[in-house]
């Protein structure tokens, strides 16, 4: 009886298929063996995928893949956008914090140096202002025999961190999460934000006084209402703080972001990218923004892939809105005529 129910166990594994009944030679048990009742040995059957049936699974992978990474990819950015927008908000916050503790005159846009050449000064004084942001701070940042223990032993020893460090006092709001060096500050001010606002036609030429055989410059001119360079809140007239712009993500922080004024052209600088084809940008109100380029010549510019990409003139419609958007937040005005293409 035990004999007989150990041997129908085995048929039944191998009816299912899941095992095979082996003779004590290690071979297949053939009909005449199993017929003769003799008892083998059940081993496990491999399984294998057909051809066919690998080619449907890879194909389904490499379908969920062509879905999922470009989602997952978004998802990435826009968290990096977030935190990017954010930054912007609190720097711009204690751009304006700085203003109102100083009779609402503009800190010192220039990054790393308190001798700038014609920016970052007292309104209607030689005075210099100190910058925003200390040069020490991009030294260390940059130092590649600094890991990120010895980074911030260096940084918080730091005497001076720069003018806006009281009021924004975490450093990770100087870091954009798509910067492009590691732990370097990621933002610059406009340049006429108080900034290196030295372009042909929005500034006036002062007495003639020195400093460094550099000339300073009077505050920015005003036509009309607009003021073209920025040193006081009260400048901020028309257009209103909400169209004048502050911070930029240049990706590693400039002495300041510049873009020509009297010309429809890059003239100084090219168009940043680095979020999703687009750059992000606070203004004065306080409130930031992410603008998506609207011209593949825009982003052909930002990527150097035209020569001369700093005085490239627009050839397209969608390429010159994104150059004149970005005239108008930082100058208030353009400085040429819409017909002047």
């Amino acid at each position: 009886m035990y004999e007989w129910i150990i041997a129908q166990w085995y048929r039944g594994m191998e009816t299912t298929g899941d095992y095979l009944l082996v003779n004590q030679r290690g071979f297949e048990m053939d009909s005449r063996e199993k017929q003769a009742g003799s008892f083998g040995t059940a081993i496990h059957r491999a399984f294998g995928f057909t051809l066919i049936e690998l080619l449907v699974v890879i194909s389904v992978i490499a379908v969920l893949l062509a879905i999922l990474v470009p989602v997952m990819n978004r998802v990435r950015e826009l968290g990096h956008r977030t935190v990017c927008l954010s930054n912007l908000r609190q720097l711009t916050l204690g751009w304006n914090l700085y203003a109102e503790d100083n009779d609402g005159r503009l800190v010192n846009g220039v990054a790393f140096s308190d001798f700038p050449p014609g920016g970052g000064r007292d309104e209607g004084s030689s005075r210099i202002l100190k910058s925003w942001i200390d040069p020490q701070l991009m030294w260390i940042a940059v130092d590649p025999n600094l890991n990120s223990d010895d980074f911030f032993h260096y940084f918080y020893k730091l005497p001076n961190k720069g003018a806006l460090w009281p009021y924004i006092n975490d450093y990770d709001a100087y870091l954009c999460p798509r910067g492009q060096k590691r732990k370097a500050p990621a933002y610059s001010i406009v340049c006429s934000a108080n900034g290196l606002g030295t372009v042909s036609g929005t500034i006036r030429r002062g007495s003639g006084s020195k400093l460094t055989n550099r000339w300073f410059v009077a505050p920015g001119r005003r036509i009309g209402k607009t003021v073209l360079v920025l040193n006081n809140l009260t400048d901020i007239i028309s257009p209103g703080p909400s169209q004048r712009a502050v911070f930029i993500d240049t990706g590693l922080t400039e002495s300041s972001f510049d873009v020509g004024y009297r010309t429809p052209m890059w003239l100084l600088g090219t168009p940043p990218i680095h979020h999703a084809k687009g750059v992000t940008l606070s203004m004065a109100d306080g409130h930031a923004e992410y603008w998506k380029w609207r011209g593949s010549e825009t982003l052909d510019i930002a990527t150097q892939k035209i020569s001369n990409a700093n005085r490239v003139t627009p050839q397209t419609e969608d390429g010159l809105y994104d150059l004149q958007r970005m005239q108008k937040v930082i100058w208030g005005r353009l400085g040429y005529s819409l017909d002047q293409k």
